[in-house]
């Protein structure tokens, strides 16, 4: 049944796609999924409308990974899963985003094959509204100049790396293979209004603190209180040869049975069984049931408060983009909140016509006092390269070494590395 109904929607998809592709599929106040969506932040804001009836365009991603990592622990090579040099599964997404009305656009994604699920399933969508000509001509319009609001069981904007990380297939805003150690993503339930002028930005949202969506009501643990997601920026195009970029970002949960942010992420992690043992929960270790290798989660399930600053610089080719994060949090079986911090840096060089190469290179370290009593840190340094072939082919390549240091003996990552080359091919339209 899951093969005829990912058969069923594929040949959905592609029909769809041969009806229209002579089309002008662009939208308004949309980020491009080809080249020309990346350093795309928030969606653009432009009052202009093309609006001239309902418009489906079909989308998607198809990505491919071929990895040659070696990993190793202090234990030795018979506490970890043996790994080998091959292709990892074929990643697949499927976009609808739908013109509904001016001003007033749907988006919807679903994973059609990821690592942790190799059958379909959405992700999320949200509706964007950005005027409200829909319910009036010209309805608060010169409010609506710069205000945007977003509500759905969404990707959240906490941070400017979401931005940036692979989303199952749509890696090709991504410079590197694998997103940051500390991955923050989650999907939630959710409303952000934002205000943007003259480079300015401010956000304000609020979500239900849940990823996976129910009514029952929790007498025993109590229902967990909303999150709030907040950011204030600044960007701005300077002149024709330098971008400037400059954000902060906010979200707190108060109380929560789970928490997300660092969990939220049901596609599954680049680095495929790297550091993974030998047996997870007495069976066979698999890409499926241990899809967060080469990542790091805090474990802040009860109380999480997060803040994340990002600056991002873009002279002619030379591109900057950084990350520092702070966390805190603590789960159902603490009193006192513990810390984490986590830093990042990418410094790339886009060149060629039309920046259609690039070289580069990113370091990202996440300092922690871990669930288990202990202080750990995981460094991980990435160099690698890139070429669009077209607008929406990228073949990338790169170097990975990460390492873990504090964590206790016994520990699968006491004493762990691993390095290798992963090499990765990108499909977005």
């Amino acid at each position: 049944m899951r093969t005829f109904i990912k058969f069923s929607l594929v040949i959905a998809a592609l029909g769809l796609s041969t009806g229209i592709q002579a089309q002008n599929r662009d939208l308004d106040n949309y980020r491009q999924p080809d080249k020309r969506g990346v350093n795309v932040f928030e969606s653009p804001k432009d009052t202009a409308s093309t609006f001239d009836g309902v418009k489906v365009r079909v989308g998607g991603a198809s990505t491919l990974q071929y990895q040659a990592i070696d990993h190793e622990n202090a234990t030795g090579a018979a506490a970890l899963l043996p790994i080998t040099n091959n292709f990892n599964l074929a990643t697949a997404n499927l976009d609808l985003d739908v013109a509904l009305a001016k001003g007033l656009r749907m988006h919807l994604r679903t994973y059609l094959s990821s690592r942790h699920h190799p059958e379909p399933y959405v992700k999320g969508g949200y509706l964007q509204i950005d005027n409200l000509d829909f319910i009036k001509e010209g309805l608060a319009s010169d409010l609506m100049k710069n205000v945007t609001i977003m509500f759905g069981h969404m990707e959240i904007n906490y941070g400017d790396a979401h931005f940036r990380r692979s989303d199952n297939a749509q890696a090709l805003y991504n410079p590197f293979v694998g997103n940051y150690l500390m991955d923050s993503f989650t999907t939630e339930v959710g409303a952000e209004a934002y205000y943007r002028k003259n480079g300015f930005l401010a956000m304000l949202g609020v979500t239900n603190t849940k990823l996976n969506q129910d009514v029952k009501d929790d007498v025993v643990n109590g229902n967990p209180s909303p999150s709030f997601v907040a950011k204030l920026g600044y960007d701005k195009q300077i002149n024709s040869d330098l971008r400037f970029r400059l954000t902060g970002s906010l979200y707190n949960t108060a109380y929560a049975n789970r928490t997300y942010l660092y969990a939220g992420d049901r596609a599954g992690a680049r680095y495929y069984l790297v550091m993974a043992p030998p047996l997870t929960n007495g069976a066979a270790t698999t890409a499926t049931n241990n899809y967060t290798t080469g990542r790091y989660n805090p474990n802040f399930n009860r109380k999480l408060t997060a803040i994340m600053i990002n600056p991002f610089v873009k002279y002619q080719g030379l591109e900057f983009f950084g990350l520092l994060e702070f966390t805190n949090g603590r789960n159902a079986n603490e009193v006192d909140r513990r810390n984490a911090t986590q830093l990042g840096a990418e410094l790339l060089y886009r060149f060629g016509s039309d920046e259609k190469f690039y070289v580069g290179g990113r370091y990202n370290s996440v300092s922690a006092e871990d669930v288990s009593g202990v202080d750990i840190d995981i460094t991980r340094f990435n160099i690698g390269g890139g070429w669009f072939m077209t607008k929406n082919i990228v073949a990338k390549v790169e170097y990975v070494t990460q390492k873990y240091d504090g964590f206790a003996t016994g520990n699968v990552l006491d004493g762990g590395k691993f390095s290798g080359f992963v090499a990765e091919a990108v499909i977005s339209f």
